[in-house]
């Protein structure tokens, strides 16, 4: 298992929010909904992306985009449309002062818009999951992520936008592992860009020494590795797996290690009723007492306090 599967192995989308846009202009809609990630694909048309703080920037057909929460934005047919339409939490949709606009907007089954003949088409799913190894990952990408039509192509989008209509037994799964599949392909093709500032577990994961000591700790969380165990694996000396390792990753094998079980945990804490003994088993700590003291100290609450916050 590598780092990118680990991450996303966790909290996979379960109930995502997913449907059909179509758009006549002007349209402008305000995005408050506070979800942690959101990923639109432009089918037809263009639209601008405004963010409260950055420039608006313009996508158009085959592009992909990875919106990181929680922070507010606009998506619109230009830049200085005002916003007729916002989605808070929860994906309930009111005009700017309050009016519900659930039924208006109703296109069909997850169709939906001002006007089902409109010139504008996005496909968009959004993850209502929230959970410590995800925020690993998005701490690892801008506030808007845009990946150009004419840098990838994936055959997933045209899927997606086969199977988004239907309204068959099971077919919120489908559509789930689909989004799932397409946040890794459009992950993979930002990470890839020639200039990215792609993480050091993502660039590390080619590199022969780094690289397959990932593998390692990810595989199995709860061995008890120590650096001398992890570099015999790889098949090198304890100084060079722990120089290449912090050289690409940025931390010792170790602290890393550590800060992935943590996360881990935390992420079992809010996604599963597993009891804090089982937990600390899975994420390769000894004891409950022992996996308590280190998740306070990293997160300033106990496993207890923090599983009690969770929504």
């Amino acid at each position: 298992m590598d780092a990118l599967t680990d991450l996303l192995d966790g909290p996979r989308a379960r109930g995502a929010f997913m449907l059909r846009s179509t758009l006549a202009p002007p349209w402008s809609i305000r995005i408050q909904d506070e979800a942690p990630l959101t990923l639109l694909s432009m089918v037809r048309d263009d639209a601008w992306l405004v963010p409260d703080d950055g420039e608006p920037q313009r996508v158009g057909p085959g592009d992909m985009v990875i919106f990181r929460g929680p922070d507010p934005y606009t998506v619109s047919d230009a830049p200085g449309t005002e916003p007729q339409i916002v989605i808070h939490p929860g994906q309930r949709c009111t005009t700017p002062d309050g009016t519900s606009l659930a039924e208006a907007m109703d296109l069909g089954v997850r169709a939906w818009g001002n006007d089902p003949t409109g010139t504008a088409v996005m496909l968009i799913g959004t993850y209502q999951m929230r959970g410590a190894v995800t925020q690993r990952l998005l701490s690892a990408l801008p506030p808007i992520a845009i990946v150009r039509g004419d840098t990838w192509k994936s055959p997933l989008v045209d899927v997606l936008g086969e199977e988004i209509g239907k309204d068959e037994p099971g077919q919120d799964i489908v559509l789930d592992r689909l989004l799932d599949l397409l946040l890794i392909a459009t992950l993979r093709a930002w990470f890839s860009r020639p200039d990215a500032a792609a993480p050091g577990w993502y660039r590390a994961h080619g590199d022969p020494v780094a690289g397959p000591a990932l593998r390692l700790l990810h595989a199995d969380l709860a061995h008890p590795w120590t650096v001398a165990d992890l570099a015999a694996k790889v098949g090198v000396s304890r100084a060079a797996l722990a120089q290449r390792f912090a050289k690409l990753i940025g931390e010792p094998p170790m602290a890393y290690l550590t800060g992935v079980r943590l996360a881990q945990a935390a992420d079992l804490l809010r996604e599963s009723d597993a009891t804090l003994d089982a937990i600390a088993r899975q994420v390769g700590y000894g004891t409950a007492f022992a996996l308590s003291t280190a998740f306070k100290r990293e997160h300033g609450a106990s496993p207890q306090e923090y599983r009690a916050r969770r929504g």
